[in-house]
């Protein structure tokens, strides 16, 4: 018997989301623990460094350093996690030849994109949630939530942000120096140089114009809003950077899959 389809394949989405989300916990010790190993090792050699000395000033005025610094370490795990995830699913399909698993059946580019970006968003979400977890029952951080919105709102468009870009490398990527390229000259200087370790109002010009032109800045500070209530700069603003440039990328990652940009022949 023929399986019949309709206009939305949710199946083949279910099916391929299920592929990738399998695909990281198979290794989980190097995609989930080895992430939030480090992420826990940057809290305690800076909990050893400052014990509870650190202090902020400015719009942080009286917070300690720790809890300043975990979200961003958190928000930093999303980020890394969720590029990689697509990143290295679709590079390493196209150099063993497999990408034609998921461009021979019924998914549609709309379909191949969530399904990527699911899994993407899964993982990061996952490593984000036990490191956060880790942080406060070693009491290396206080993880209290002031406000829960913000903690979603920008989890979730952080880990579609760089589960697109990731997706985007992978596609473009012809072998793995050029994907290494993406991610040592544009996202780690992006998320060094976006105030998760420094509040960044302590910057010159023109870096701090420029830190302000960086978008990872807008989803860490944002972020770390929900926990500590207070921000460098407008929430508002911050979504409408994080919601439209989720918009503009995922929108690439479609149109990659539906002109078939070096996938197809």
């Amino acid at each position: 018997m023929i399986r019949q389809y309709g206009a939305f394949n949710g199946l083949g989405l279910w099916t391929l989301y299920k592929r990738e989300v399998g695909r990281f916990l198979k290794v989980w010790m190097q995609t989930v623990f080895a992430p939030v190993v480090t992420t826990l090792l940057f809290m305690t050699v800076f909990k050893l460094a400052f014990g509870d000395r650190g202090r902020l000033t400015g719009d942080f005025d009286g917070l300690n350093y720790n809890d300043f610094l975990a979200p961003g370490l958190v928000v930093m795990a999303i980020l890394q996690n969720a590029f990689q995830n697509t990143s290295s699913s679709l590079v390493q399909a196209k150099f063993n030849s497999t990408h034609v698993d998921f461009l021979m059946p019924p998914l549609s580019p709309l379909e191949l994109t969530a399904g990527f970006l699911g899994g993407a968003i899964t993982r990061g979400i996952i490593v984000a949630m036990i490191s956060a977890i880790g942080i406060e029952v070693s009491g290396l951080a206080d993880m209290s939530v002031v406000h829960v919105w913000p903690i979603i709102w920008f989890s979730m468009t952080s880990a579609i942000v760089l589960g697109a870009l990731g997706a985007m490398g992978g596609i473009w990527a012809d072998k793995f120096d050029h994907l290494s390229a993406v991610t040592n000259f544009i996202i780690v200087p992006l998320t060094f140089l976006s105030g998760t370790f420094y509040d960044i109002k302590v910057m010159h010009e023109p870096f701090l114009t420029l830190a302000h032109l960086d978008p990872f800045f807008y989803m860490i500070d944002g972020f770390r809003y929900g926990f500590l209530g207070v921000a460098n700069s407008s929430i508002v603003t911050g979504m409408w950077v994080t919601g439209g440039l989720s918009v503009v990328l995922t929108a690439g990652v479609w149109w990659m899959f539906r002109t078939g940009y070096k996938l197809k022949a």
